[in-house]
């Protein structure tokens, strides 16, 4: 039997019977129980009632008996269509988001120091990880989160606390507290709350570096998955791929993602993806539906400014970098367009259109050309240059190596914003 295919384009999975209104970014979010009926299976469900510091009034109990109940309106996350291409268009961007990244070798598995068994890793970042409960309109809603600092600040996705009438944290000490909203960026899924009332310290997790990060590391995924209880769930896997882009159903693109076959689910929305060391690398934010074992984190570096802005109370700063190419691997382009322009080289970006007053133009990038190298980096794909640009900030200048009718050429170019 032939696997599922991806679909074409983004949509969203619903399941049978009364379904609330899906959040507005990707995820692998709980949203809120419908009002009443059976769910999913699970047996009755009660009528969940928003907000209280024990929601239902009742002892938390281990296990789903109750707290499964929150399933009943599972919404399924993201499809992103075309995954298996080279690259994916960022419509309106006029900029090429690249999928893939080919990574640096570095001798080690691990990213620099002794890696940690499974437990002695849960015993690092179990702490930092707490389970989030809205209070909607509709119901309930879970979610997961990660501590970023000992006065009670969490980080999670801005689709967990959407419309949110009250957040309530629960701490892997059995502490519970409601939460206020520091901030959330919804386009980039990031969101930061404070608990308040909090007597005694909390413990923050070790943030790590995503870059360093290459495909075949291993990593574990840590959440409320599913919500089924106190305990959260814990699954391990590998870094499948780095520097993905998929596109949230308000049309927005999340990029820079990191993608895992470490099982996320619904609920695991907003808590850690972290690596050998213990060190959370990046926060669990989306799935695909009709895909097995393909699961992406919103890479830390790439939200780590955000998230400082946030934690602050400033304004947060939105703006992605813009080369202004659009390109595609050279390899992909037909011999004709190759005779065309005269393309020697066997690797680099085909730029197929330079967007008007770009950083690409000034430096004098033309349709035709191929960008073999960027800082001095050969460039193998479009992905490459797409994850370079990533990588930096508006204003940044990059220099920028192309093959035009066979003769190298080279310029700086400074990156917009958009």
């Amino acid at each position: 039997m032939q696997p599922p295919s991806v679909p074409a384009a983004p949509a969203w999975v619903s399941p049978p019977g009364p379904v609330p209104a899906p959040v507005t970014s990707p995820g692998a979010g709980v949203p809120p129980a419908p009002p009443a009926g059976p769910p999913l299976g699970y047996g009755a469900a009660p009528t969940p009632a928003p907000g209280g510091s024990n929601r239902s009034g009742a002892p938390k109990q281990k296990g789903g008996a109750i707290k499964a109940a929150l399933v009943g309106g599972l919404v399924g996350a993201i499809v992103a269509g075309g995954l298996t291409t080279a690259a994916l268009w960022n419509q309106g961007s006029g900029e090429t988001v690249a999928t893939s990244v080919n990574a640096p070798s570095r001798p080690s598995n691990t990213v620099g120091g002794q890696s940690l068994d499974i437990r002695t890793l849960l015993d690092k970042v179990g702490p930092s990880v707490v389970s989030i409960h809205t209070g909607t309109s509709q119901g309930e809603a879970a979610g997961s989160g990660v501590v970023i600092s000992a006065d009670g600040v969490v980080l999670t996705n801005a689709h967990v606390i959407e419309d949110a009438d009250t957040i309530e944290v629960d701490f892997s000490d059995g502490r519970t507290g409601e939460a206020r909203l520091l901030g959330k960026v919804v386009d980039n899924d990031v969101a930061v709350i404070k608990v308040e009332g909090l007597t005694a310290p909390v413990t923050p997790a070790e943030l790590g570096a995503s870059a360093d990060l290459q495909v075949g590391d291993t990593v574990v995924a840590i959440g409320n998955a599913l919500n089924l209880g106190d305990e959260p769930s814990v699954t391990t896997g590998i870094v499948s791929a780095t520097g993905r882009t998929i596109q949230a159903p308000s049309g927005a693109s999340l990029d820079d993602l990191i993608q895992t076959d470490a099982a996320i689910n619904p609920g695991n929305s907003g808590g850690p993806l972290v690596n050998s060391q213990g060190q959370v690398v990046g926060i669990n934010t989306a799935i695909l539906s009709d895909a097995q074992n393909i699961g992406f984190a919103l890479s830390i570096d790439s939200i780590r400014g955000l998230v400082d802005d946030l934690q602050s109370g400033r304004p947060a700063t939105n703006a992605k970098p813009l080369l202004g190419v659009e390109s595609v691997d050279v390899s992909a382009i037909s011999p004709e367009l190759a005779n065309r322009y005269g393309i020697t080289a066997t690797a680099g970006a085909f730029v197929q259109k330079v967007s008007s007053g770009s950083g690409a133009e000034s430096a004098g990038v033309e349709v035709g050309d191929v960008i073999v190298a960027v800082d001095g980096k050969r460039i193998r794909s479009a992905a490459d240059v797409g994850q370079v640009v990533r990588s930096k900030q508006p204003g940044d200048q990059l220099e920028l190596t192309w093959e035009r009718q066979g003769q190298e050429q080279s310029g700086t170019a400074t990156l917009g914003s958009r």
